[in-house]
C-alpha cells in the first residue's frame, strides 16, 4: 500500500558506546532485551501491540527521546516537564537514520497529553480550551498534519472514542501516504488494523511479527463481543 520514502529511522539498535547491562531495568523486560540484542528494522508504519508491562511504551518513549523529542510529548520545540518517568533507555539506543530524511517529529502519548495541552495553553497566552480531552487530542494531531517526519503515538486510543479512533486511522494513513513514518503503541484492534502496517506483538518472550487475526488483543475482543455475558458472569 505504501511507497518507500526515505525514512527518518531505518533501524534501532543498542549504542555500541553505551551498552546496557542486561540485569538492569529496563533490559530485563523481554522485548527491551531483544531490541538491545538484535536491533529492530523499521518500515513506514509499525504497530506495537501487547499487554501492559510488555515494554511498548518504554520502547516508544526511548525512540522518541533518542530522536530528540520531548519524552512527555509534542514536537522538538516542546520543553515542558511535569515529572521524570523515562527509563533512561534512550541513552543506550542508536538510531540509524535515512540519508536526507526529515528530522521533524511529533510524539503523542495519552498518559501525559493533559499536561502537554496545558503547556500549549500557557505558551499561547493562557486561552482556555473548552474541548473535551478527546476533542483536544484530535485537534492537536489534525492541526499538525503538515509536519513530515517521524510520528509516534503511545496508546492514543485511551483518549479517543470509536469514531475518534477512526479519525486517527485516517490521519495516520494520510501521514504515511505523504511520506511520514509512524510508530504506534496500542491496545486497540482499530488502530492495529491500519492497512499496510508491520505488526509486532510483545509478550513474555520478547517481540515477534504477527498477522492481525493472530493478535491476542484481536482474538480477545472478538470473543468478548461474540458473547460478553460469558466474560462478565465470571467477574466479581
Amino acid at each position: 500500500m505504501f511507497g518507500t520514502p526515505t525514512l527518518p529511522i531505518r533501524r534501532v539498535e543498542e549504542h555500541r558506546l553505551a551498552p546496557l547491562e542486561r540485569d538492569q531495568w529496563p533490559a530485563w523486560v523481554p522485548a527491551v532485551r531483544q531490541l538491545l540484542d538484535e536491533g529492530l528494522d523499521l518500515g513506514p508504519l509499525t504497530i506495537l501491540a501487547g499487554e501492559n508491562g510488555s515494554g511498548k511504551s518504554t520502547i516508544l518513549e526511548a525512540i522518541a527521546e533518542a530522536f530528540g523529542l520531548n519524552a512527555e510529548g509534542g514536537t522538538r520545540n516542546a520543553m515542558h516537564r511535569t515529572q521524570r518517568t523515562e527509563s533512561g533507555l534512550a541513552e543506550n539506543l542508536q538510531l540509524v537514520r535515512g540519508a536526507g530524511a526529515s528530522k521533524k517529529g511529533v510524539f503523542l502519548r495519552a498518559e501525559t497529553m493533559h499536561g502537554h495541552l496545558a503547556y500549549q495553553s500557557e505558551i499561547n497566552g493562557g486561552r482556555h480550551n473548552f474541548q473535551s480531552h478527546g476533542e483536544s487530542f484530535i485537534e492537536f494531531f489534525s492541526s499538525r498534519s503538515m509536519i513530515r517526519g517521524l510520528w509516534l503515538f503511545d496508546e492514543a486510543e485511551s483518549a479517543l472514542s470509536f469514531t475518534g479512533c477512526l479519525a486517527l486511522v485516517a490521519h495516520i494513513t494520510g501521514l504515511i501516504e505523504t511520506g511520514s513514518q509512524v510508530i504506534v503503541s496500542t491496545h486497540s484492534p482499530i488502530l492495529a488494523a491500519i492497512p499496510g502496517a508491520e505488526i509486532l506483538e510483545l509478550d513474555e518472550h520478547g517481540f515477534h511479527r504477527c498477522e492481525y487475526d493472530d493478535l491476542e488483543l484481536v482474538r480477545s475482543w472478538r470473543q468478548f463481543l461474540d458473547g460478553p455475558d460469558r466474560f462478565l458472569r465470571h467477574l466479581g
